[in-house]
């Protein structure tokens, strides 16, 4: 609501503003403050705020898995920070690009809500055995649009931003101490990314060497039960989306 200034024309012609009252200042410092109230409220997350919030962290925590479990050499990284925290990510241009594309993809299943797990598997290059699966489960937890009768209702407060970045970063720690409690990887591997959308696997079609532009029907590349043991790491959720994370290793 816009408040409309009184103006005096005086007899020499020139614009001044009333002096309000002290009624006036308090009923303008009422609607300031109102008006400030409804400004934090249009500030709540959207899907596609929420939407890049997680494809970001996506971003982060493959580049994060891959330097730390030693898929790609220490050198192809550079320090940058984000989160509050240093991270690492890839200036090796090419597996930067494939990642980007590979997330441009999941950016829209995100958006349409029919990406229900994203996986990143790590695999060994001799045997072509899985010795890592990296599993985000993605939850779609859209609030019920307002009507006119719980427009009148107390709706749950948003979620402040830093509690988000709070909980990736909690989830990026652990990413990077992974090397205190999954076994070392002594051999040559490399990954692959699984998406899930509505619960069948597709993979980006052909290699590295150029950015995907085809996702295909996948193997699941599981670790057979009796050889696998888990760890579940912790979780973060925008208000729309939850992202709950887990490894999966192969224990010989």
């Amino acid at each position: 609501m816009q408040r409309r200034l009184n103006i005096i024309v005086g007899s020499n012609h020139q614009h001044q503003r009333t002096k309000p009252s002290v009624i006036e200042k308090r009923r303008f410092s009422f609607m300031a403050t109102k008006q400030k109230s409804r400004s934090k409220q249009a500030k709540s997350i959207t899907l596609e705020g929420s939407t890049e919030i997680v494809t970001d962290f996506f971003k982060f925590a493959v580049n994060a898995i891959l330097y730390h479990r030693n898929v790609y050499p220490a050198d192809d990284f550079h320090m940058v920070k984000k989160y509050g925290q240093v991270v690492l990510v890839t200036q090796d241009l090419g597996l930067e690009r494939y990642i980007d594309t590979v997330l441009a993809q999941v950016k829209e299943w995100l958006n349409s809500g029919s990406i229900t797990q994203l996986v990143i598997a790590i695999v060994a290059r001799e045997s072509q055995l899985t010795l890592e699966r990296w599993v985000f489960d993605i939850k779609l937890t859209l609030p019920p649009l307002a009507t006119a009768e719980s427009q009148s209702q107390s709706l749950p407060a948003p979620k402040p931003d830093s509690e988000i970045q709070s909980e990736i970063r909690a989830i990026i720690k652990q990413i990077i101490s992974s090397n205190t409690f999954l076994p070392n990887l002594n051999e040559p591997t490399y990954f692959t990314v699984l998406a899930y959308t509505h619960d069948n696997p597709v993979t980006p079609a052909g290699d590295m060497s150029k950015p995907p532009s085809l996702w295909v029907d996948s193997d699941p590349l599981a670790i057979e039960q009796e050889k696998s043991q888990q760890v579940r790491l912790k979780s973060f959720d925008t208000q729309i989306h939850k992202i709950d994370a887990m490894v999966s290793y192969r224990h010989e």
